[in-house]
């Protein structure tokens, strides 16, 4: 990798002065995701059609694919036809969710669904080594309703189920996915460094960054990695607070 580009070298007064200033931005932005949190509990909710996916074992409604639990989340995996392997940013996010027993405890399951053939969907998974269960919704609407059609995005949801009725609570996709990351080499990670930062994101304000030589490096450290260990990083903590975050508002009123 080549760069060009490095940081200003100051005296440690200035460094301190500067990191002081930055410090107030980050803990103001810190009380702001913690409001918009509190607002995400309080969002009301949508009533979901009876979709019926594949799974495994054949069709499955949606409102059993709780597994018995009132929470779900739902990762919607990109997928494309005929590929040897998936889109590399899903692949790596859901790469990382290997311990999601706990979510028991909080009422809540956490599955893949993509718009792919569910016996290729199963075998990715196989290969890959993902421990979460997946579903198809090749033969329904449901991805394209919630955020991710065939061969468009990916996307987060957060469904709650009522008896036998399921109501869709929350949604993100593009970046707003990353606060459910664990990976240390995902953006927010990256973007505490100097040298990188988040160029992966907006490659065209950083001159003399080589971005393409990075998403390459990148994208075959993970073919790699994903071919040859098997990756044991702990599910996030931001995932158990999304996916419980209904359930927080039920109990408070």
């Amino acid at each position: 990798m080549t760069t060009s580009a490095l940081p200003p070298i100051v005296d440690a007064g200035t460094w301190q002065r500067q990191l002081d200033a930055l410090r107030a931005r980050e803990k103001a932005a810190t009380r702001e995701l913690d409001a918009i949190a509190a607002q995400r509990r309080r969002m009301p909710m949508v009533k979901m059609p009876g979709y019926t996916l594949e799974g495994e074992e054949g069709p499955v409604r949606l409102a059993d694919i709780f597994g018995g639990r009132s929470q779900l989340i739902v990762y919607n995996h990109m997928w494309f036809p005929a590929e040897q392997w998936q889109c590399p940013g899903c692949t790596g996010f859901t790469s990382q969710f290997t311990r999601l027993e706990f979510l028991e405890s909080y009422d809540a399951r956490f599955v893949i669904v993509t718009n792919g053939p569910i016996e290729e969907a199963l075998a990715y998974k196989e290969k890959v080594g993902n421990k979460m269960d997946w579903y198809s919704s090749s033969e329904s609407s449901f991805g394209a309703d919630v955020g991710a059609p065939p061969g468009a995005g990916f996307a987060v949801n957060v469904f709650l189920r009522d008896g036998d009725t399921v109501y869709r609570t929350w949604h993100t996709n593009g970046r707003g996915t990353e606060q459910l990351s664990h990976s240390f080499g995902d953006h927010e990670r990256l973007d505490q460094t100097a040298r990188i930062g988040c160029r992966v994101c907006f490659p065209e304000l950083y001159d003399g960054f080589d971005w393409l030589e990075l998403n390459e490096l990148r994208i075959s450290h993970l073919a790699s990695s994903l071919a040859d260990i098997d990756l044991t990083c702990s599910v996030s903590s931001t995932l158990m607070m999304t996916a419980c975050g209904v359930a927080y508002r039920r109990a408070s009123g």
